[in-house]
């Protein structure tokens, strides 16, 4: 839970002491707001993009475009949340009620789950779409998509659901009723692994094979096209970029939690750069849409299409999100 853990660890810690910068508001704070807003509004814009270019024009024609319309679906509403926690960090104190408290935080923290695991599943699909297509061919079908899609919503609901119901505004925060410093680090643990540790873990390892599998399959290659240097540049790419800025936008954010239990006073320049991680961690979802636009090119004239209808792309000029020849592997690569 994204904004549940900043608020809850930052605030769980130092609630006794949160009143003490309640009227304070100066610079930092409004660009903090504003930077929270643009955030909010850039990820809304870009997954609702994302979402439509899949429902109008790819409608979900394969195992790849399910999970990402599931993860643009995911970010987009973890951008809901964030407006309320803008305003929290604003005024250090919740306005909105203790049934908003609760629904805010569950929210938030089925779709920062769903969004992870989406991209974990993604990138199993992956490496399952270039390692052996054939062998593999059954378990990329959309339909079996929907249903992993499915059941990844449903975890995640059951992952968050117990600890985003403690949350209560009491005291005047959107904060978990806190049992105890070991309770609060058996949860943060448990959200780590789930959360951050495990995914990341999978994803690097998948992505790792697939750059292996790729390589042994080009030095068996007799000859190498050039379309193939093409995919395996941009796979390459698509690797480093999913990962490192996976690994940038929310290692700081669990870092900033473990580090905060073991905070003895409230400190000025702790908050400030605990606000900041947190937004860090939230843009991670306005990074997706980007990513699609800069590595796949059918995703780029995909928004082209969108944005610009007087410069549709021919129909001869359009491809499928995903395509392969089963012969030389030739793949689209979107995530």
């Amino acid at each position: 839970m994204d904004a549940s853990l900043s608020d809850i660890d930052f605030n769980t810690t130092f609630v006794d002491d949160h009143f003490l910068f309640k009227d304070t508001v100066d610079g930092f704070g409004i660009t903090m707001v504003l930077l929270y807003l643009v955030v909010c509004i850039l990820g809304l814009a870009g997954n609702s993009l994302v979402i439509i270019a899949i429902l109008k024009l790819d409608k979900l024609s394969s195992s790849t475009t399910v999970y990402i319309f599931n993860l643009a679906l995911a970010d987009g509403l973890f951008m809901v949340g964030l407006p309320f926690i803008a305003s929290q960090n604003f005024q250090n104190e919740w306005m909105f009620g203790d049934v908003a408290c609760k629904v805010v935080m569950v929210l938030d923290g089925i779709n920062q789950f769903t969004s992870v695991f989406c991209l974990t599943a993604m990138s199993i699909d992956r490496y399952m779409a270039l390692a052996d297509p054939l062998r593999f061919a059954r378990w990329r079908t959309p339909r079996w998509a929907k249903m992993v899609s499915v059941f990844l919503w449903l975890f995640s609901l059951l992952t968050i659901l117990p600890m985003a119901l403690h949350f209560t505004s009491d005291r005047g925060l959107c904060i978990p009723d806190f049992v105890s410093d070991d309770w609060w680090l058996g949860v943060l643990s448990y959200t780590f692994v789930m959360g951050f540790a495990l995914p990341f873990t999978v994803m690097t390892a998948s992505y790792t094979a697939l750059l292996l599998t790729m390589r042994f399959q080009r030095i068996r290659a007799t000859s190498l096209n050039l379309a193939t240097h093409r995919l395996e540049s941009q796979v390459t790419k698509m690797v480093v970029a999913v990962v490192v800025v996976f690994g940038m936008c929310w290692l700081p954010f669990y870092t900033f939690n473990f580090y905060a239990l073991y905070q003895m006073g409230l400190v000025m320049t702790f908050a400030r750069a605990f606000e900041f991680v947190v937004l860090l961690s939230y843009s991670w979802s306005c990074a997706n849409p980007i990513l699609y636009a800069c590595f796949s090119d059918t995703f780029w004239r995909h928004f082209r299409t969108l944005l610009c209808p007087a410069a549709k792309t021919p129909p001869s000029m359009q491809c499928n999100t995903e395509r392969y020849d089963l012969n030389d592997r030739d793949v689209t690569i979107l995530a």
